[in-house]
């Protein structure tokens, strides 16, 4: 098999293997519909209720994306600043790496006290999670921007801005596109870790009120709908990364 067609064929094998070990499970071992539904049942509550997931969907997504865009705003201007700053780098970096090391389910419940259960503390936690790993990804990746390639633009004449935009930035956009990765991963789980600790809305919620009415099919449905949030927002990344390696050079974007 090609290597695109194995990028199908071998996900689909393992989707298949796992829905085979959940039939066993409910039809076979009969395992208790409330700890695990059956997958009809849990494809009925997900086309049943379809319309109030993919609302409560709509709420986690803008989360996920403003906190994501609020991340990548701060986080890349930080980066580059630590990254052509020695006494900035020696300052904060070991800071960040430490916080990074924190766990932010920790910090929710302090920043929903701070900024209350609306939009502003769910953007503020998705933002917590998707931050440190653009602001390291991306400073790691300027600084190992080819001395040579500093060096070039130097000698011809190039300003700080040239420089950046020009040499540095380019070189450092695999890093940066591998940080952004992470980071929208993250942010989704950001998203329903802010809906956990207070909300009305969202799809977090909406896993917590179907688990307390011990609707498992439903919080199932949920669950499959955070899944392809997930893998939604990352293709997204995976395509802005197509994109651009259209037009950077073949040595800059290689991983």
């Amino acid at each position: 098999m090609t290597p695109t067609l194995q990028r199908f064929v071998y996900p689909t094998l393992g989707l298949l293997l796992i829905l085979g070990l959940w039939i066993v499970a409910t039809e076979i071992i009969k395992v208790s519909p409330v700890l695990l539904p059956a997958p009809e049942d849990v494809f009925w509550a997900f086309i049943n209720r379809f319309p109030l997931i993919m609302r409560e969907s709509w709420v986690t997504l803008q989360e996920t994306l403003l906190g994501f865009l609020l991340a990548l705003v701060i986080g890349i201007p930080l980066a580059v600043a630590i990254a052509n700053s020695r006494a900035l780098n020696l300052m904060f970096y070991p800071l960040l790496v430490a916080l990074q090391s924190v766990p932010k389910v920790a910090l929710a419940p302090m920043i929903l006290v701070w900024l209350g259960t609306g939009l502003e503390s769910k953007l503020a936690i998705v933002w917590l999670v998707a931050f440190f790993p653009i602001i390291i990804d991306t400073a790691a990746g300027l600084r190992a921007t080819p001395r040579e390639l500093i060096e070039l633009a130097r000698s011809m004449k190039a300003s700080p801005w040239q420089m950046f935009a020009k040499v540095q930035f380019p070189a450092a956009l695999p890093h940066v596109l591998t940080g952004a990765k992470v980071a929208i991963t993250l942010a989704v789980i950001g998203a329903v870790i802010g809906e956990f600790m207070g909300a009305s809305s969202g799809l977090g919620y909406l896993l917590l009120s179907a688990t307390s009415q011990l609707n498992t099919p439903l919080a199932f449905a949920a669950l499959f709908a955070l899944s392809f949030m997930g893998l939604g927002v990352y293709g997204l990344i995976e395509l802005v990364e197509v994109a651009l390696s259209r037009w950077l050079p073949p040595k800059s974007h290689g991983h």
